[in-house]
């Protein structure tokens, strides 16, 4: 019998090769399947620019509500007034905008984006090697595998961005302007490192009471601390650590759980993208054995819940954090720990404490998270990684 590609035209190039059905629904030989190592320098580089780009879309999104909702954590006076109402946040933003315009709702911003590239691309690189040394097959694909490679991650990228941070919140915080005294990120580097806490008088007034001993113990301990430097980029550390395990945890197990559910062969067909060359398989491309990207509404979906979820197991920690960065500006400048600081919260408003300013969290985390994942996607399928 004769074979198509026999009657088909010759050149010089070699034989013409004409696609048959058996072509369009067989998988292409082992060896010429495309598929990126993981580990090697290109999917390192190339998935830690397309977290970087994704953080900093995602945060130019929420840049207004980050701002209020900082002001609403740190409880600063001039804003107090409007935590306890349902359009405290409206009238908030009217209010800044009123006195700084555009430019104050944005206040902050030229930090965040300074941290949130570095930050977002380690935490997203992260992921992606942790789980590929965690996760070796689909059998391991488990909720607590997952969850503890997007812990891990978290923990990475906020051991490497954290004063960043620190700065980003300060900037938000100030509110008080007067003329060319506006603050700057040189400003605000240069007050956060002179910042000293006030000597501890009450320990030396009691110290007839309690005696010699304990006073001098208590005069040690005030030397040796770090009373002013580097140590005030890292406020808020610990609860920062603890917060981000639940945090990130969570955010990357919803995700991908949820991406796996959108994917299931009985949707798939409305909630993924088909490949170019297999429209049939809509669960995974064959070409790159990599899932099928999701539609944009699916993908944001999926994000925006796992903004969700992650935000409400982990919002009492991200209060303390709050309250404890912006320590050296309210207060009696006291650098207090994490159970303190928890103590002053729980005492001055009760469990309530420790969820405000969640609505506007919610407000602001969902579509943070839903951008973030989606360009994530986006950007490694534009990268072809």
């Amino acid at each position: 019998m004769t074979r198509l590609a026999d009657l088909a035209p010759r050149t010089g190039r070699g034989p013409a090769i004409c696609p048959t059905d058996d072509d369009a629904i067989t998988p292409k030989p082992a060896a010429s399947v495309s598929k990126t190592d993981k580990q090697s320098w290109e999917y390192i580089v190339k998935s830690g620019v397309a977290g970087g780009v994704a953080g900093c879309a995602a945060k130019t999104v929420v840049g207004p509500l980050d701002r209020v909702k900082i002001l609403f954590q740190a409880s600063n006076p001039q804003f107090a007034k409007y935590t306890g109402s349902w359009f405290g946040l409206t009238h908030a933003m009217r209010d800044i905008y009123s006195h700084n315009g555009m430019r104050g709702l944005f206040k902050g911003h030229s930090a965040t984006l300074l941290r949130i590239f570095p930050y977002a691309g380690i935490k997203f690189l992260a992921y992606e090697q942790i789980r590929a040394r965690i996760i070796h097959s689909p059998a391991q694909e488990t909720p607590v595998r997952r969850f503890v490679s997007g812990s891990l991650a978290g923990t990475v990228s906020v051991f490497c961005t954290y004063p960043l941070e620190v700065i980003r919140v300060r900037l938000a915080f100030e509110t008080q302007e007067s003329g060319a005294a506006r603050s700057t990120l040189s400003s605000i580097c240069r007050k956060i490192y002179n910042e000293r806490p006030p000597p501890p008088a009450a320990a030396s007034a009691s110290a007839s009471a309690v005696g010699k001993p304990l006073a001098s113990a208590a005069a040690t301990v005030h030397t040796i601390t770090p009373r002013a430097g580097l140590a005030n980029f890292f406020r808020g550390f610990t609860p920062t650590l603890w917060g981000m395990l639940p945090y990130a945890g969570s955010s990357f197990l919803t995700h991908d759980s949820l991406s796996d559910l959108l994917r299931h062969p009985r949707i798939a067909a409305y909630t993924t993208i088909p490949s170019p060359t297999n429209p049939h398989n809509t669960t995974s491309h064959a070409s790159t054995h990599k899932p099928a990207p999701l539609k944009y509404w699916a993908e944001l979906s999926a994000g925006g819940l796992a903004g969700f979820v992650s935000q409400t197991v982990s919002y009492p920690l991200e209060v303390v954090r709050r309250r404890m960065q912006v320590g050296g500006v309210v207060g009696d400048g006291h650098r207090l720990g994490m159970l303190e600081v928890a103590s002053r919260i729980w005492l001055e408003r009760g469990w309530r404490g420790f969820f405000v300013g969640l609505a506007i969290g919610y407000v602001k985390v969902i579509p943070l998270a839903a951008t973030s994942f989606y360009v994530y996607e986006r950007g490694k399928y534009v990268l072809g990684i």
